[in-house]
C-alpha cells in the first residue's frame, strides 16, 4: 500500500512538472513576442495593461452579480404568477366539487337510477322537470362549468339529454376503468378533445376544445354501482391566465399532465416559435420526478438561447405547471449596459493611451531617428547624415554608429573598386585575343574560294562564322538591342549545326515591340552555349526564346526540350548563381573559351542594373531545362518602352 501511494504521489509530482514547464514555455514565448516590439509600443502594452485589465475585471464582477440579480427577480415573478394560477385553479376545482357534490344530493335521481323498472311517461316527465332541470340549473349558475352528465349503469333507464346517459357509451372509454378502480373518489382527468355522445350531424364527431374533468362513481346504496358523474370544465376557465388571449411575448406557461404531455394554449406561440418543443419540456421533467422536486425552477438552452422554466406541482391533477421565459431580453439588456459602460471605459483608455503614445515619442524622438537610420542603411543607403549630438545612451550609439557608417563605406568603396578592375581585365582580355583584321580578312578569302568551288554549306558557314566574330570583336558598348544579341545567336546555332549534324532548332517567339530592348552584349549566348552543352543529347534539340514583361521588367526565357535537369541540381546551380560561384560552370566555359559563365552572366545583370535583377534555372528531369533572365524594360535611349510606360501610368 505503501509504495502505491509512492507512486501516486510520484505520479502528481510529474503532472504538475510538465504543468510547469508547459505555461513557462508560454511565458518565455509571450516575453519573446513583446520584445520584439519597439521600446514606445512596449510601454504603450504595460500602460493598457494596467489601466484595462482592473476595470474590465470590476466591469464584469458587477454585471455578473446585476446578472443573477436580474435572473433572480425573473423567477420571483413567475413563481408569484404560479400562484396566482394555482389559486384561479383551487377556487375552479372546488366550484366544480361543490357541482357534484349538489348534483348527487338529489334522493329522486338515485332511486331512479336504481329502480329496475321502467316508468310511465308521466314519471319521466316529471323527473325530468324536478331533478333533471336541478342540475342544468346548477350548470347554468357556474357559467364556467362545461357541461353535466350522468353515465347510468341500469338498463331500464331512459336517456334524458343533456345529463342523462347510458353508461354502455363510455365503457370503452381510458378513464372508465380508473374511475371505478377509484371506488367513488374524485379522479381528475385533463382531455384534449371530448368524443360526442351522439352525433345530431355530421361534423359533431368530437369536441377539440380541451377541458379539465372531474369524474366520480355513484353507488347506491353504498357498494351498489349505478352510474357516473362527469363535470367537465374548459382549461380556459380552470387556467384563465395560462389560456387567456392576451399573453406576454417574452413567455409562456403551459401544463405537463401525469403521462408527461404538454398542454399549451394555441393562441400563445412563444414555443413554439422559438423552437422549444415538447421533448426538450419532458427530458427536463423526467429528472423533476426522479427527484421527487415539489416545486422549483431550471435553466436550459434552445438553439442557443437561454431559458428559464419555473414550475410547481399541482397534487390533485398529478401534474405540473409551467412557465417557461426567454432569458434572452435580460441578458441582453444587461450585456447591452455592460459593453457600453466598457466602450466608455476602452475609448477613454484610448484617448490617454493615445496621449500617453504621443508622449513616449517625443521622449523617445532620438532613438527613433537612430532606428530609422539603421533600416535606411540595412537596405543599403550608406550615405546618410546622422544628426544626433549630445550626451546621453542615445548620444554614444550615435557617436558609434556614424564610425560604423564611415568605416562600412570604406570597405564598400575597396570592395568595388577591386570587382570592377576585375572584371575590366578580364573584358579587355577577351577583347584582345585575336587580331581582328586578320581574322576578318583570312575569312573572307576562304568565303571566296569556297564560293569559287561551288561549295555553298561552307560558304554559309564562313559567313556564320564571320558575323559571331565580328559581333564578339566588335565592343563598342556594353549594351546592345535585343535583336542583335539574337542575329549573334542564329549565327552561332548555324555554326553548332555543322558539328552536330542539324539536330539543333532555333525557335523565337519575341514580339516586334521587343526587339529593340536595350540587354547586356553576351548575356544570352553563354545560355544558348550551355544548353547545347548540357542539353543535346542522342536525339535532336529544340531551343526556344521567349520574351514577356512582369510589371517594369522584361523575363527572357531560353528554354530547351533536351536531357532535363535534375532538381538538386536546380537548387545547387541557383544557389551557386547567387554566390557569384558557379564552380564547374565558369571554370569550364573558361577552359574552353566558350563564353564568361552562367554565374558571370548573373553578376553582369545584377552589377548594371541592380539586385531585383539576374539569372534563375529551373526545369525537369527529361523533359526541359529553362533559363531566366530579368532585366529593365529599356530601349537604347534610356526611356521605358511602351508597355512599362501604361504600366507605370495605370
Amino acid at each position: 500500500m505503501a509504495a502505491h501511494d509512492r507512486i501516486s504521489a510520484r505520479c502528481r509530482e510529474s503532472d504538475v512538472t510538465k504543468m510547469l514547464r508547459y505555461w513557462k514555455r508560454k511565458w518565455e514565448r509571450i516575453t519573446f513576442r513583446l520584445e520584439q516590439l519597439t521600446l514606445q509600443k512596449r510601454l504603450l502594452v504595460a500602460y493598457i495593461l494596467i489601466m484595462l485589465l482592473p476595470s474590465l475585471l470590476i466591469s464584469m464582477y458587477i454585471f455578473k452579480g446585476q446578472t443573477g440579480n436580474a435572473v433572480e427577480e425573473l423567477k420571483k415573478n413567475h413563481e408569484y404568477s404560479l400562484e396566482i394560477e394555482q389559486i384561479n385553479l383551487k377556487n375552479n376545482m372546488e366550484t366544480m366539487k361543490r357541482a357534484a357534490e349538489r348534483t348527487l344530493v338529489d334522493r329522486e335521481l338515485k332511486d331512479y337510477l336504481l329502480d329496475p323498472n321502467l316508468l310511465s311517461a308521466w314519471e319521466l316527465l316529471l323527473l325530468n322537470r324536478q331533478s333533471l332541470q336541478n342540475i342544468v340549473g346548477i350548470q347554468y349558475n357556474n357559467p364556467s362549468i362545461e357541461r353535466i352528465r350522468i353515465y347510468a349503469s341500469n338498463p331500464a333507464t331512459n336517456e334524458m339529454l343533456p345529463v342523462l346517459y347510458h353508461e354502455s357509451r363510455i365503457q370503452q372509454d381510458t378513464w372508465y376503468e380508473t374511475v371505478l378502480e377509484a371506488n367513488e373518489q374524485n379522479v381528475w382527468m385533463f382531455s384534449r378533445s371530448t368524443r360526442e355522445l351522439i352525433r345530431s350531424r355530421p361534423g359533431l364527431e368530437e369536441d377539440f376544445n380541451p377541458k379539465l374533468s372531474l369524474y366520480r362513481e355513484i353507488q347506491y346504496p353504498q357498494g351498489t354501482h349505478v352510474g357516473i358523474l362527469q363535470i367537465d370544465m374548459l382549461l380556459t376557465n380552470s387556467f384563465p391566465n395560462t389560456f387567456s388571449p392576451l399573453q406576454d411575448e417574452q413567455s409562456q406557461m403551459v401544463m405537463v399532465d401525469r403521462d408527461g404531455e404538454i398542454i399549451r394554449n394555441p393562441a400563445n406561440r412563444f414555443l413554439e416559435t422559438n423552437g422549444v418543443d415538447d421533448e426538450a419540456l419532458r427530458k427536463q421533467f423526467a429528472l423533476l420526478k426522479s427527484n421527487g422536486e415539489g416545486k422549483g425552477s431550471f435553466k436550459f438552452t434552445v438553439r442557443g438561447v437561454p431559458y428559464l422554466g419555473v414550475y410547481s406541482y399541482i397534487q390533485p391533477l398529478e401534474a405540473y405547471m409551467l412557465k417557461v421565459a426567454s432569458l434572452k431580453p435580460v441578458y441582453d439588456g444587461i450585456n447591452d449596459a455592460r459593453n457600453r459602460i466598457i466602450w466608455a471605459n476602452v475609448v477613454l483608455l484610448a484617448i490617454l493611451a493615445i496621449a500617453t503614445y504621443y508622449l513616449n515619442s517625443i521622449i523617445l524622438k532620438k532613438l527613433h531617428v537612430l532606428t530609422d537610420s539603421m533600416k535606411r542603411v540595412r537596405q543599403g543607403d550608406f550615405g546618410i547624415d546622422l544628426d544626433i549630438r549630445g550626451g546621453g545612451e542615445v548620444g554614444d550609439l550615435a557617436h558609434h554608429f556614424r564610425k560604423m557608417l564611415r568605416k562600412i563605406n570604406e570597405l564598400i568603396a575597396d570592395a568595388v573598386n577591386k570587382q570592377a578592375a576585375a572584371k575590366e581585365a578580364e573584358l579587355a582580355t577577351l577583347k584582345n585575343q585575336i587580331d581582328s583584321h586578320f581574322l576578318y580578312n583570312t575569312l573572307e578569302n576562304i568565303k571566296m574560294m569556297a564560293e569559287i568551288n561551288d561549295q555553298r554549306e561552307i560558304s554559309n558557314a564562313l559567313t556564320s562564322l564571320g558575323g559571331m566574330m565580328r559581333y564578339n570583336m566588335r565592343w563598342t558598348s556594353e549594351y546592345v538591342r535585343l535583336r542583335d544579341e539574337l542575329t549573334h545567336i542564329g549565327n552561332y546555332v548555324s555554326i553548332a549545326n555543322i558539328r552536330f549534324d542539324d539536330r539543333i532548332t532555333l525557335v523565337t517567339d519575341i514580339p516586334e515591340s521587343y526587339l529593340n530592348l536595350e540587354l547586356l552584349k553576351m548575356s544570352l549566348q553563354p545560355v544558348v552555349e550551355n544548353a547545347i552543352k548540357h542539353g543535346l543529347g542522342d536525339s535532336e534539340l529544340t531551343i526556344q526564346i521567349h520574351a514577356a514583361q512582369e510589371a517594369d521588367a522584361m523575363l527572357i526565357s531560353i528554354v530547351d526540350d533536351g536531357v532535363g535537369i535534375a532538381p538538386e541540381r536546380v537548387r545547387e546551380l541557383n544557389s551557386r548563381i547567387e554566390r557569384g560561384t558557379a564552380e564547374g560552370e565558369t571554370k569550364d566555359y573558361a577552359s574552353k573559351g566558350n563564353g564568361i559563365g552562367l554565374a558571370n552572366v548573373h553578376s553582369r545583370l545584377q552589377m548594371h542594373f541592380g539586385r531585383e535583377y539576374g539569372l534563375r534555372i529551373d526545369g525537369e528531369p527529361g523533359v526541359c531545362t529553362r533559363v531566366t533572365l530579368r532585366i529593365p524594360c529599356l530601349i537604347l535611349n534610356g526611356g521605358l518602352t511602351a508597355n512599362a510606360e501604361a504600366a507605370d501610368r495605370g
